[in-house]
């Protein structure tokens, strides 16, 4: 397989994706960027439109969650990402977009006969080892009219050095290393906002709920959390333990620890073991 970088088509991307046609209202591709989430950011408060997309051939400045450096060097990934302003969806209710961007890497790397799995909240892993290949970060926007910037980053290509490890010891690993029967960045893509389109389309009809939008069934079956013993870390530090038992309607986690069962928003999620 030819694993040359070749720059990512803006043409070929817009081709049947821009409105009137297509789902997005701006589509564009930049050199180098510090992070489109922030930049989607900057422009939203500037009045840029829902369905804004955002890629760049590398960030210098990309981030993960908990503010987790996200390696992104030139011409090695797919880092993209999309305003959203859902009319009539709670603010509380944004979060389950995660689940969305989820279910739409995953059809990307198994378009592109990938062995793939979801992790909660926010990993896509790969590979016989479920090494981490993709990366999600849902931003809310602080402002009075509901809004949220989704950033994806792919690895498609190997990254040109040592990535440490991340939560959990999770290596970093890419379509390619993973035998994907393309390589091309303006094809994963092209795949990666098809698919997207597709399921935040029925997230907003459905006014988020993820049962409804027929969405979280699909996502049960690939989320390799459900059924392992995990520890939770979170954003205030303080750790949980407990068996993942369900994803509910809302996109949070469910864990079971005796009797007792709670519902876990946020945190960072380690699988004590497969």
């Amino acid at each position: 397989m030819n694993q040359r970088s070749t720059p990512i088509d803006v043409a070929r991307l817009r081709a049947g994706r821009l409105a009137p046609e297509g789902p997005y209202t701006v589509l564009d591709v930049v050199p180098t960027t510090g992070s489109t989430n922030a930049d989607l950011r900057a422009a939203a408060a500037d009045g840029a439109d829902d369905r804004t997309v955002l890629i760049s051939e590398e960030q210098t400045a990309g981030l993960g969650r908990r503010a987790r450096h996200w390696a992104s060097p030139k011409g090695t990934g797919v880092y993209c990402s999309v305003l959203l302003r859902p009319a009539g969806v709670p603010f509380a209710a944004l979060g389950s977009l995660t689940v969305v961007a989820g279910l739409a890497v995953l059809e990307v790397a198994n378009r592109l006969g990938v062995d793939a799995v979801l992790k909660w909240p926010n990993d896509v892993l790969a590979g016989p080892d479920h090494a981490k290949c993709a990366g999600i970060l849902c931003e809310a926007l602080s402002s009075d009219e509901a809004g949220v910037v989704v950033g994806i980053g792919i690895n498609v290509l190997p990254l040109p050095e040592r990535v440490a490890p991340g939560p959990g010891g999770l290596a970093a690993t890419s379509l390619a290393e993973q035998q994907a029967t393309s390589v091309d960045r303006t094809d994963v893509a092209a795949i990666l906002l098809d698919a997207f389109a597709e399921r935040e389309r029925r997230w907003r009809a459905a006014g988020a709920d993820l049962a409804e939008a027929g969405l979280l069934d699909g996502y049960r079956r690939a989320c390799a959390t459900l059924g392992q013993e995990v520890k939770v870390v979170g954003p205030d530090g303080a750790t949980t333990n407990g068996k993942a038992v369900d994803v509910d309607s809302g996109g949070q986690l469910v864990l079971e620890s005796g009797e007792q069962r709670r519902t876990v928003f946020a945190g960072d999620v380690v699988h004590l073991r497969w």
